[in-house]
């Protein structure tokens, strides 16, 4: 009966060893499946933020090269008006040389065929030396001159183009000689 009792004892051991033994092995194995579960999630969220991260930085870039796109477009527009306006800026001031210079040219007609006018009559009833003084007269920028005096002739110098200002200068120095004004002159010849 010893034996039986000993054998149930053994056996009644042998079943909880089993029972604790399958217990702690569902255990591990159920630590084991949450641990898994729990990497997975894991391995999920940084795919997930890796992903995201990427999309982000995508976009960042996208964005930027758009900006870039958009800035040296406007760079290019800037350029290209920049150019019109030199261009038409330019055109405009050989528009206004050339009309100056074909105003010039109109008023040097006008006044050689006034001189002309002037010598012609002038002929009929003068000496060699009076036409000449007559036609340098006509031709003359600046009417009275000779009546003038120099604060009169300075103040109409300004109007005058360089031609001009160079035959007054030249009629000053062989007549009255007045150092102000040919000075003067001087100046506005050297500034243009």
């Amino acid at each position: 009966m010893v034996n039986r009792g000993r054998a149930r004892d053994v056996n009644e051991a042998a079943a909880r060893f089993a029972e604790t033994l399958a217990e702690s092995y569902r255990l591990v194995y159920a630590q084991a499946a949450e641990s898994g579960e729990r990497q997975q999630r894991r391995a999920q969220e940084f795919s997930e933020l890796v992903a995201r991260n990427l999309r982000e930085q995508t976009e960042t870039s996208r964005s930027g090269a758009q900006q870039l796109s958009e800035q040296a477009h406007r760079q290019q527009e800037a350029g290209q008006e920049f150019a019109r306006e030199s261009v038409e800026a330019y055109a405009e001031f050989l528009d206004s040389a050339f009309s100056r210079y074909q105003a010039a040219t109109e008023r040097a007609a006008g006044a050689a065929a006034g001189v002309v006018e002037a010598a012609t009559g002038a002929v009929a009833d003068a000496t060699a030396e009076g036409v000449e003084r007559t036609a340098e007269t006509a031709a003359f920028p600046i009417a009275g001159y000779d009546e003038l005096n120099v604060e009169e002739v300075s103040g109409r110098l300004g109007d005058l183009s360089v031609e001009e200002l160079q035959l007054v200068r030249d009629y000053e120095e062989r007549n009255k000689r007045r150092d102000t004004l040919l000075e003067q002159m001087d100046r506005k010849i050297r500034a243009t």
